[in-house]
């Protein structure tokens, strides 16, 4: 039975257009657009009309880097691929990423075995899968080609967490060489984990404990100089690089460099280091432990520097690092070590929200919001046209997005499943109204009408910037 529905009268905002237009979906697709009050808009016809007067109408957002369930220092990440999704969905991101891992001595497809069997049947969105590759050996990197052919095309190492996700710039290099041949796309956590444990082991006897040091042992220059390191290591594997959560002025430089030089080298950064910073680790008492993640929050001054990088496409993509842990009972296991503190922040329904307000705050045009949180994480990792964008024959992701409709973020009313909003009394203007998954409507006039278990897993084609 085939469901039509036409937005009228909305502001469509892709990453390269904005237009006056009525969109039709039809089957879970878009199946026309046509200018506003055209003979051929007049035409379409539809079960449902849905009025987008005075609103935009906005793909749904892609967040390519999100933790559902991860476990991490002893205890699990709050939301649950059913929280988290519909959070996501409340939010106007309609895709995530999420992270699959692979246990040390453990394979590749026992990870992602794992990952699909959480999912499964229970995401509002549709949700796709990186691979966590925290050991390195013959079987892995034989794994690795079976994977991407499968859909799973990005892999993402650690340059910290010695004992846990590391690996060394050999095992590095190996995984570096295998993409290099199979298509696939390394992903960097680039900080000197091996540097940082003896700072961190260096503050605790000092009876430097508070969450706020945190930021100070995890130093911009060890971030900086992992992100050097990788690029070099991916130039001499012929390989392209992605570094996640570029959080420091020096890591945006080393990255300039190697654009500028040509070489295949993406960054991503996140809402919380373009409006959080140090000041927020240094909260008193232990509220700075609510915004412990790594990499860590920077001063005030690193922000200036990533706006800039998102303006000049040095940074390319903005994504959340979704990973929260409640105040209670999880960020406290770190009272009188800040080592403990888990690390991570929810943040997945509010990156839409904040990256309008960035708009209205002068800091990047309507296309280019559109651009770093849908298009270019769709092509990023191999989802475009089907995501990120609005236009015939897409997957008919839809958000009518309200510009002028004011809020307040807050725990009190934001979805996820976790206990403190780390945006806690911001205001901002703009607000998500109604969200479409594959056109069936998943938030209607800020209601929820989704559901678990509409989400569908979607395997991936490989990064669309080095075809």
């Amino acid at each position: 039975m085939s469901t039509r529905t036409v937005i009228r009268g909305g502001l469509v905002i892709t990453a390269s257009d904005e237009v006056h237009a009525d969109v039709l979906m039809e089957d879970g697709r878009i199946a026309a657009l046509a200018a506003s009050g055209t003979p051929a808009a007049e035409a379409f016809t539809a079960e449902r009309t849905v009025d987008a007067t005075g609103k935009y109408v906005i793909p749904g957002g892609v967040d390519a880097h999100t933790h559902m369930e991860l476990p991490f220092g002893g205890t699990f990440a709050s939301d649950t691929f059913e929280t988290g999704t519909r959070a996501a969905a409340w939010g106007g991101t309609t895709t995530i990423v999420d992270f699959a891992v692979q246990s040390v001595g453990h394979t590749l497809r026992e990870g992602l075995d794992a990952w699909h069997a959480k999912a499964e049947g229970t995401c509002a969105i549709d949700y796709a899968f990186h691979m966590i590759v925290s050991d390195v050996n013959q079987e892995t990197l034989k794994e690795m080609d079976l994977l991407v052919e499968e859909g799973v095309t990005s892999f993402k190492q650690f340059m910290a967490y010695p004992g846990v996700f590391y690996s060394d710039d050999g095992q590095i290099l190996r995984a570096m060489q295998r993409s290099a041949d199979n298509g696939g796309l390394i992903m960097m956590h680039a900080e000197n984990g091996i540097a940082i444990d003896v700072l961190v082991e260096q503050a605790l006897a000092r009876g430097e404990t508070d969450p706020r040091f945190h930021g100070e042992v995890r130093k911009a220059l060890l971030e900086a100089e992992a992100t050097h390191r990788a690029i070099r290591l991916a130039q001499v594997a012929g390989a392209p690089l992605y570094v996640v959560h570029v959080s420091a002025t020096e890591a945006v430089a080393e990255l300039a460099r190697a654009r500028d030089d040509g070489l295949p080298v993406f960054g991503e950064t996140c809402p919380q280091y373009l409006f959080l910073s140090t000041d927020n680790l240094a909260e008193p008492g232990f509220e700075g432990a609510k915004y412990v993640c790594s990499t860590p929050l920077r001063p005030k001054e690193h922000q200036a520097a990533l706006w800039r990088g998102l303006r000049t496409n040095d940074l390319q993509v903005v994504s959340t690092d979704h990973c929260p842990f409640c105040f209670s009972g999880q960020k406290e296991l770190g009272r009188g070590d800040f080592s403990k503190i888990p690390n991570g922040l929810p943040g997945v329904e509010n990156r839409m929200d904040l990256l309008h307000q960035a708009v209205l705050d002068g800091h990047i045009s309507r296309r280019r919001w559109i651009e770093i949180a849908c298009a270019t994480p769709a092509r990023m990792f191999g989802l475009y046209p089907k995501k990120g964008t609005i236009a015939p024959g897409t997957d008919a992701d839809v958000v009518i997005y309200d510009p002028v409709a004011e809020q307040v973020l807050s725990a009190d009313t934001h979805h996820m499943n976790v206990d403190y909003s780390a945006y806690e009394g911001k205001r901002v203007t703009g607000r998500v109204e109604t969200v479409f998954s594959r056109g069936v409507p998943v938030v209607t006039d800020r209601e929820y009408t989704g559901h678990a278990g509409h989400g569908v897993y979607t395997p991936r084609s490989t990064c669309q910037y080095l075809n």
